[in-house]
Parts: C-alpha cells; sequence; structure tokens
C-alpha cells in the first residue's frame, strides 16, 4: 500500500497555519469556545446514535479477546507512559508530557482499527466489537485515567461536571434516541463526519489560537517535536511488539492476532481533541494535543506497513494449505 498523507491530517496542520498567523483574539475567543462545546456536545451525541448495539453484542461471546485489547489500551499504555515520565521527567514541556499521559488514557479508533484489521485479514467482527466497546467505556475510563494520573503527577485536569454535561449526557441522548434516528445517522455517515472532523478543527483553532497569543513558539523550540515524535514512536513500537508476541505466547490465532495488534496499538484523534478541551484549561490544551495528532499520523504510516505484511502472511499460509491438501 503506498503511504499517503492523511488529508484529515492536512487539514489539522493547516488550522494550525491559520492559528498562528491569525489567532483568535478579542471577541472570537468566547466564540470559538463556545462554538467548540456545541460541536463537542453534537459529536458525542451522533456518536451514540450511530454505535449500533447489535455490533456491540454480537462480539460479547469472544470476552478473552476483547479484555486483552481493553488491557492494552487502557492499562499497558498508561503504564508505559508513567514509567517513560519517572525515567526522563525533564525530556518535555511539562504541558506536553501531560499531553503524552492523555494519549495513553485514550480508547482506540473505530474506523482505522477495523479496517486494518480487514487489510491484515484479521478478525474482523472482533475488531469491530472491540473497537467500538473501547469507544464507549473510553467515554467513562479516559475522563478517570487522567485524573487519577495527572494528580499523581500534580496537574490538573477538568471538572466532573464538564465531563458529564459535553460528554457523557449527549452520548446517552444519542443512544436513546438510536431507535428512531440510528439508521438515519449510519445512512448519512460521510455528510456527519463532516461534524466530527469540523468540531475537531474548531477545538485545535481554538486550543492554538490561545496557546499562540501566549506565545507557544518561544516557550516550546522546533527540536521539542522531534522529541515527542521520538517517544510517540518508542510507544507505538513497544505495544506493536508486545501485541505480537502477548497474543502468540497467550494461544490466539493468526486472525485473532492481527485484531488485538491494531486494536491494542491505536488511539483516537477524533474524541481525543474534543476530550482535551473538555479535561484541561484552556492555556494548556494547544500543548496537551500535541503528542495525540504525531502520534495519529504515525500510527496510521506504521501500521498501513504492517497491514500489508500481515496480508502478505495470511496468503502464503492459504497456499501453503492449498498444496498441501
Amino acid at each position: 500500500m503506498p503511504f499517503k498523507l492523511d488529508p484529515f491530517l492536512v487539514s489539522l496542520l493547516a488550522t494550525l497555519g491559520v492559528a498562528t498567523v491569525a489567532p483568535a483574539q478579542g471577541a472570537a475567543v468566547p466564540f470559538f469556545k463556545d462554538l467548540a462545546i456545541v460541536l463537542i456536545a453534537l459529536m458525542f451525541f451522533l456518536q451514540g446514535a450511530r454505535l449500533s448495539r447489535t455490533a456491540v453484542l454480537s462480539g460479547l461471546t469472544a470476552w478473552k479477546l476483547h479484555l486483552t485489547i481493553l488491557a492494552c489500551t487502557f492499562v499497558l499504555f498508561p503504564v508505559l507512559g508513567l514509567t517513560l515520565h519517572a525515567l526522563a521527567p525533564g525530556l518535555l514541556h511539562p504541558d506536553v508530557w501531560t499531553g503524552v499521559l492523555f494519549l495513553c488514557c485514550l480508547p482506540s479508533t473505530v474506523q482505522s482499527s477495523i479496517a486494518f484489521t480487514s487489510i491484515g485479514k484479521g478478525n474482523v467482527p472482533a475488531a469491530v466489537c472491540s473497537a467500538t466497546a473501547s469507544n464507549i467505556l473510553g467515554i467513562f475510563i479516559t475522563p478517570l485515567l487522567v485524573g487519577l494520573i495527572l494528580a499523581k503527577e500534580g496537574s490538573k485536569s477538568g471538572g466532573a461536571m464538564d465531563i458529564v454535561f459535553q460528554l457523557l449526557l449527549p452520548f446517552i441522548l444519542g443512544q436513546l434516541l438510536q431507535p428512531w434516528i440510528g439508521d438515519w445517522a449510519r445512512r448519512h455517515k460521510k455528510l456527519l463526519s463532516f461534524s466530527d472532523r469540523g468540531s475537531v478543527l474548531v477545538v485545535v483553532y481554538s486550543a492554538f489560537s490561545d496557546a499562540i497569543v501566549q506565545g507557544l513558539w518561544h516557550s516550546l523550540p522546533l527540536s521539542q517535536l522531534g522529541i515527542v515524535a521520538l517517544v510517540d514512536s518508542a510507544l507505538l513500537a513497544f505495544v506493536l511488539v508486545f501485541t505480537m508476541l502477548g497474543s502468540r505466547l497467550l494461544g490466539y490465532s493468526r486472525a485473532d492476532e492481527v485484531a488485538i495488534v491494531f486494536c491494542g496499538s491505536k488511539k483516537t484523534l477524533a474524541s481525543g481533541v474534543p476530550m482535551a478541551n473538555v479535561l484541561f484549561p484552556a492555556s494548556s490544551v494547544g500543548l496537551v494535543v500535541l503528542p495525540l495528532m504525531l502520534y495519529h499520523q504515525i500510527q496510521l504510516f506504521v501500521c498501513a506497513i504492517l497491514a500489508q505484511h500481515f496480508a502478505r502472511e495470511a496468503k502464503s499460509e492459504e497456499a501453503a494449505d492449498f498444496q498441501n491438501r
């Protein structure tokens, strides 16, 4: 698969450019902050409306596989993040370290986890169930993990009521209305994806505008971006190797291994940026989401290559089985 730059990443980079050249100031600041809150609530409402309960229930029988993936997402990653921070606390700007720890607390992606599992000839139904469950549980687990980890590290996150009103209630309302609007939401998923991505872009513009006005590029040298990329790459590499070797030690099939590798190593940008806007002070959101934005592109690039490797393995196994008949 030839590598292609993610169009969404291009949009994010363009938004960063606009925020750098023309940051929101004066009356525009509260406007974009309020707009971000509305769009975040809309995004989680539509997620609740779109997520199929049938898809979740159909895969619940493979509980061991799902627990393995969830353990990678919500246990292994936070432990790795805390370990890295303990080993080199001065390596990154404090808010950027907070961003790395926040990244480690996030749920998996849905679309790319399933897509790469499919390309790699893995267990797609299990990937659908695990990725969906990760995103649903992440709405509850991520704020709790962030609170626990950042309290340990001496940082502060947003209040519980912000999480309830901006994330949980819209999601629950979407689930309650799913029998009436679920089919419509799924039929118009391309149109509604603009809502998801639009909310992220508005949050990024608002957050980075605030950071630019406060002197972001003066307080964060460009060399820090390279270090963040290395930290992100190290996290991804460790988790990929751990999930591959761990799956084999636990006796999973090749198809299950592919699902574990891709669902267990992903972190969601689409939900992560809006969550950061809720959980962290406006003055720090810009720096907090930097590690996540870089990780997003790194994971797409590496996993695209890895999915092709798994696909070739599957093809070789099928050819060998055919010859042995």
